[in-house]
């Protein structure tokens, strides 16, 4: 895919976990086992909370959990990374047994992939090694161009993403940007840099919840594709 158009008006950021599939428990467990094998113990049962942050986030909160001091963090953070990707790499028969595409997503990214003036991507707190593997596991990388898309591995704090998307793509600054995700950091990171946000109840949080933030749509999850497209082209 082309990295640019000077036609594309329209920048789809879509989550993955959550949002586009659920992987199963690997990717949970690989935190603990990326810390491990850097820092030569186990972490213990943090029991931090994954959903919506990016990777490098949620490394530095476990390893604060484990006593690690911030400066020494900071150091083991990039061991811990690439430990990471490695050990979720060495479990995609466990993320393709375990997991599963969430209800509509393949008829909806085929659908807009049809649009001449939308060019669809990923924002996602996982690092662009552990994107790719998963998207390609569950075939949903040719609808997507991945190169122009944010990461954890760019940015740790999740807010700072849209814009290096936007950069990335070539949009304009009159073009529309939608973040379509399923936690409130999806929410926070549209909101810092004025992009439109579609909250879907595919992962952990209630519908309840996430109708009370303030999105501009929430859905239970993507199945209706008429109206999704609808909602994304308007």
């Amino acid at each position: 895919m082309a990295a640019t158009s000077p036609r594309l008006t329209r920048l789809i950021l879509w989550d993955i976990d959550g949002t586009l599939l659920r992987g199963g428990s690997a990717a949970r467990d690989v935190f603990d086992q990326a810390i491990e094998a850097a820092l030569g113990r186990h972490p213990g049962e943090h029991g931090v909370p994954m959903g919506g942050k990016t990777d490098p986030q949620i490394a530095l909160e476990i390893l604060a959990f484990a006593e690690v001091v911030e400066a020494e963090a900071r150091i083991h953070l990039r061991v811990v990374i690439g430990h990471l990707e490695r050990k979720l790499a060495d479990r995609a028969d466990d993320l393709r047994r375990e997991g599963f595409v969430c209800p509509g997503v393949e008829k909806m990214l085929a659908r807009l992939a049809d649009e001449p003036d939308v060019v669809q991507s990923v924002l996602t707190g996982n690092t662009r090694t552990n994107a790719a593997l998963k998207l390609g596991i569950f075939g949903l990388q040719d609808w997507l161009d991945l190169e122009i898309g944010a990461y954890g591995s760019d940015h740790a704090d999740r807010r700072e993403l849209v814009p290096i998307a936007r950069k990335r793509s070539g949009i304009g600054p009159s073009g529309t940007v939608w973040v379509v995700g399923d936690t409130p950091h999806d929410l926070d990171c549209a909101r810092a840099c004025g992009a439109h946000c579609l909250l879907v109840r595919t992962g952990h949080a209630s519908l309840e919840d996430l109708s009370g933030l303030g999105a501009d749509a929430v859905l239970p999850d993507l199945g209706d594709t008429d109206a999704v497209v609808e909602l994304l082209l308007s």
